[in-house]
């Protein structure tokens, strides 16, 4: 693929009228919405994205709506000079690097939220993260006017959120979900995963190793699910520098809670090891 330069837009009009352009010409529009600080999973959607439309368009904009007070909204790493030369390596057309007032203007007062899939796993340890995400999303979509955005499934309970804003609204718009990227080790990569220290870094990986222990047993016929989320709690807790926050079994649809694996469901889990969040899931499939 020839290098492409990517166009740089900060405001939400001159994004439009592009969009409005590219759809009168017949074109398809993709979205993949980030908060910059790119990694290979940020990549690979942008990727996935250029295989699904004509013209891609990747935001990087760290929204301040889905922080909660004391999370690390300052010290986000920032670096649009680097995130644009590794999105021009794939041949991006558009990236939109908005500031906060063009998001959300004086006097804003408009919220989207979905209530019931925020309830649980991410919900209750983040408050109003879910209502910044689905508001921000759906300005994006509004300044992008895409056909399909993309979304990395590690952020499980997000990428259903976000389906469930575009069905409920009837928004015009396909939701694809991207796998999960791991490094080497299976740790699932995150722009939060620098904060780590080595020591927690080795640590971190019992996420993964947690979860592939649980999935084995599942694929080799356990059904009880409280029993393969407590399996994953007593591997990541056996690190000293682990807190689990949740190990959940949930219908991958619905995100309601499963009991007994009879459907298709996401083992997820959030845990804080050396001072950084982490999350990391994997579907279960549905086995006779």
């Amino acid at each position: 693929m020839s290098r492409t330069e990517p166009r740089i837009v900060e405001r939400v009009d001159e994004l439009q009228r592009w969009a409005d352009r590219e759809r009168a010409a017949g074109r398809r529009i993709a979205l993949v919405p980030t908060m910059g600080a790119l990694h290979e999973g940020h990549l690979s959607l942008a990727r996935l994205a250029r295989g699904l439309a004509d013209r891609v368009v990747a935001s990087i904009f760290v929204n301040p709506t889905q922080f909660g007070p004391t999370e690390d909204l300052e010290c986000y790493p920032r670096e649009l000079d680097a995130d644009v030369e590794r999105l021009a390596a794939i041949g991006v057309e558009v990236v939109f690097a908005p500031s906060v007032e063009e998001i959300y203007p004086p006097g804003d007062s408009t919220w989207i939220e979905v209530e019931g899939l925020t309830d649980g796993m991410c919900g209750p340890f983040r408050p109003g993260h879910f209502r910044g995400v689905t508001t921000v999303v759906a300005r994006l979509f509004h300044a992008a006017k895409p056909h399909v955005a993309v979304f990395g499934e590690k952020d499980y309970q997000q990428l259903q959120v976000v389906r469930r804003m575009v069905r409920d609204l009837r928004l015009d718009v396909e939701i694809v979900g991207g796998p999960t990227v791991r490094e080497a080790d299976g740790l699932a990569m995150s722009s939060r995963n620098a904060y780590l220290s080595p020591e927690g870094r080795s640590q971190a990986r019992a996420l993964c190793a947690g979860l592939l222990e649980a999935r084995a047993l599942a694929q080799a016929g356990e059904r009880d699910a409280g029993y393969l989320a407590e399996l994953v709690r007593e591997r990541i807790e056996k690190e000293p520098l682990a807190e689990v926050q949740y190990v959940e079994v949930r219908d991958a649809a619905t995100l309601e809670p499963v009991e007994r694996l009879n459907r298709r469901a996401v083992l997820a889990v959030a845990a804080v090891v050396d001072g950084t969040r982490l999350i990391d899931n994997l579907v279960l499939e549905e086995t006779p």
